[in-house]
Order: C-alpha cells, then sequence, then structure tokens
C-alpha cells in the first residue's frame, strides 16, 4: 500500500536485508498511526562519512549520527490529516519525506544494546517515521515522553 523506496548512496555497506526490515518497520509505524493513505518515503542507507555530511550541511551540526529525518509536511503527532500533506503529481500518493540512516551506527548501537541489528534498524525506522509524522523530541518534557510511548509500543 505504501511506498518505502530504499537507496544506498555507497556500495559495500553491507546488510543486505536491511531494505527488507526498513519497509516492514516504516508499514508498521504507519499502520500504528491509523494511516490509511497510500504514502511515499524515501531513504537512503549509508555510512558515518555520508551522513555526518548531510548533518553538517542541513542541520549545522558537524558530527555523525545514527538517522536522520526531513518531514515534507507540517504535522501533529497522533493527528494525521492527508489534507495538510504535498503529493506526489503523479500517483497521488501522499510524501512523508526523506530518511537517512547509518548502517554503521545502526550494527554499532545493536551491539552495544545487546539487541542486535535488526532490532536497531527496525527502531531507528520507527523513530524516523514518527518524526516524518510531526512527532518530535527536543524537549525533555511531555513530546519526548509521547514520542518515546509510541517508538516502544509500535516496535
Amino acid at each position: 500500500m505504501h511506498e518505502i523506496a530504499v537507496s544506498r548512496e555507497k556500495v559495500n555497506l553491507g546488510h543486505r536485508n536491511a531494505a527488507s526490515l526498513i519497509r516492514t518497520a516504516a508499514e508498521d509505524a504507519l499502520r500504528a498511526e491509523g494511516i490509511e493513505v497510500p504514502c511515499l518515503i524515501s531513504v537512503m542507507l549509508t555510512d558515518g562519512e555520508g551522513i555526518r555530511e548531510v548533518n553538517r550541511d542541513f542541520r549545522g551540526i558537524d558530527r555523525e549520527t545514527d538517522v536522520l529525518s526531513f518531514p515534507l509536511n507540517e504535522l501533529q503527532p497522533g493527528a494525521f490529516d492527508p489534507s495538510l500533506c504535498e503529493r506526489d503529481p503523479d500517483t497521488g500518493e501522499v510524501m512523508l519525506g526523506d530518511m537517512m540512516i547509518s548502517l554503521p551506527a545502526c550494527e554499532k548501537q545493536g551491539e552495544e544494546y545487546g539487541h542486535g541489528f535488526n532490532r536497531e534498524i527496525r527502531y531507528l525506522t520507527v523513530h524516523s517515521v514518527l518524526h516524518l509524522l510531526g512527532y518530535d523530541h527536543l524537549d525533555e518534557g511531555e513530546q519526548k515522553r509521547c514520542m518515546r510511548e509510541r517508538e516502544k509500543e509500535i516496535v
């Protein structure tokens, strides 16, 4: 139903199962949020250098990170309204935005947290989809608590 377009910025990133895991996690997050209209999300898989460059260029933060989210719409958490969203002129799909995931960071964090790559990439995907849907965690208060609860429920 949804189009989750996954591409690789670089070769030799490994984890050939990443695209499938991302698609499943994104679909699960959209379903959990009750989104029934066809949506489009673009996902770029990269390494630490690639995500650092984008983080620096778009956010002014010159360091590596695990995942970046670039929402196309200004949405309210838990109140998805497709009439407020950009649509693909050819397909009519709601364009939610772009994600970038560092596969090495995902692998490292999966080891550090003891739950492995598959669980970590699922978590990062759900986290990023929620950002595309208006959730945020900039403050330590209610916004962050709400986003963490949704992540936990979906993952």
